[in-house]
């Protein structure tokens, strides 16, 4: 009956967190089990000292985006990679990381970047095809990059270190910026009509000059959390007082009159986060009360006795979950899940945290239902299939690279074992 009257639910839109809620008091009133856990639960969440961390950083994320940040960078990376083959098009995949890292919203991305590098793109001679694909699968190329709100959700689900999953994050993340951007290089290679700017010392310096603020941010906040001066709460404390400066006070490219703007629809992301995310932990404390990861783990280990074959396994379910589902929603539902099975395979904690974002930003972009390939077709008014073709060939570098994420623990684990 509860099956039923979830799917009901589902199919009528109801809210997630109502889904997830009806879902935990149905199972702790079968269960003869006290309805006081549900709400202590949610109360837990409140102790928890990363929390803050979420709200701060999004603040500051939504004025990065919406200032003229973005057209500074572009202009830096047009100074400093101009005269590369396939520069431009490096400079657009490094660009929407970092802002993705920031908003921790690869739609966000899309639609405030489309605008800006789309044109430019086409402009120095690259293919239509090309274009559509680099801007849609980049759009959430920058999630493992702190600070990403889902690191931070990752990180409070999994009940590990803010701050190891941080810098966990960084070598795999760059890895998948370098073979996008050596993919680049090479079609770049082929437009034998492309214009290049020659590297000029004062150009250069001009570019740096006008974007050295948003460049100090991603290394002062990350210095700061490795060199044990600040923790992560009190980080996102300091990049939201540094880019309201930056942006509101120095630049002055958003007015104080458009900050309520600017914090109500900061308040809408992470109040959808934390109402799921407080539903969530007491559905997990039902689903660990009710002992059904131990009941998955015994079925999976009595079919499969490989890590190599979980590892596939775990990978093809999680870009499905990633294709499908909102992927705050589903580290908050699944992650509970799938850690303790993936633990009694030995899979380190932090390295499953890592394979598990990685699927969920290229889930974005894979057909037929990635959220980046519905926003990019509203974006740049083309069919979502002419995206699905587009994305092939960046898809398949992002799947390769996924492959080596997953089967070379190192990768993610030699800063944090260090």
């Amino acid at each position: 009956m509860t099956s039923v009257l979830s799917i009901l639910l589902i199919v009528t839109g109801t809210p997630l967190f109502v889904i997830i809620s009806f879902l935990a008091i149905s199972g702790f009133f079968s269960g003869s089990l006290d309805l006081t856990v549900f709400f202590i639960e949610m109360y837990r969440l409140a102790d928890t000292p990363a929390l803050s961390a979420i709200p701060l950083f999004a603040f500051a994320g939504f004025l990065l985006a919406r200032s003229n940040a973005a057209d500074r960078l572009v202009n830096l990376s047009e100074a400093l990679l101009g005269w590369l083959p396939g520069g431009l098009a490096i400079m657009a995949i490094c660009i929407c990381a970092l802002l993705t890292a920031f908003t921790g919203a690869s739609g966000m991305t899309i639609v405030a970047m489309g605008g800006l590098l789309y044109p430019a793109l086409r402009k120095k001679q690259y293919t239509e095809r090309f274009s559509l694909g680099l801007l849609t699968t980049s759009g959430s190329l920058g999630l493992l990059f702190p600070p990403s709100l889902p690191l931070i959700l990752y990180a409070i689900v999994a009940q590990i270190p803010v701050d190891e999953l941080f810098i966990a994050g960084i070598f795999p993340g760059l890895i998948l910026v370098f073979a996008l951007s050596m993919y680049s290089y090479i079609v770049g290679s082929r437009i034998k009509t492309h214009e290049r700017t020659p590297f000029s010392l004062q150009i250069a310096a001009r570019a740096i000059r006008e974007s050295v603020w948003e460049l100090l941010l991603p290394p002062v906040v990350i210095a700061g959390i490795y060199g044990g001066y600040i923790a992560v709460s009190e980080a996102a404390a300091l990049s939201a007082l540094y880019v309201f400066v930056i942006e509101v006070l120095l630049h002055r490219e958003i007015s104080i009159r458009s900050l309520p703007k600017v914090v109500h629809d900061t308040m809408i992301l992470v109040g959808s986060i934390m109402i799921v995310l407080a539903a969530a932990m007491a559905y997990t404390n039902y689903v660990v009360d009710a002992e059904i990861p131990m009941r998955l783990l015994d079925f999976i280990k009595e079919h499969i006795t490989s890590r190599f074959v979980f590892l596939i396994l775990l990978n093809v379910f999680l870009l499905a979950v990633g294709c499908m589902v909102d992927m705050f929603a589903a580290l908050v539902v699944v992650v509970p899940l799938v850690l303790p099975i993936a633990s009694a395979y030995e899979i380190h904690p932090i390295h499953l945290g890592i394979i598990f974002l990685t699927n969920l930003e290229i889930g974005y972009s894979t057909p037929p239902v990635g959220l980046n390939l519905f926003i990019a077709s509203a974006r740049f008014e083309r069919s979502v299939v002419q995206l699905y073709l587009s994305s092939i060939p960046f898809l398949a570098i992002l799947l390769l690279v996924l492959l080596v994420i997953t089967y070379v623990p190192a990768i993610s684990l030699f800063f944090v074992r260090g």
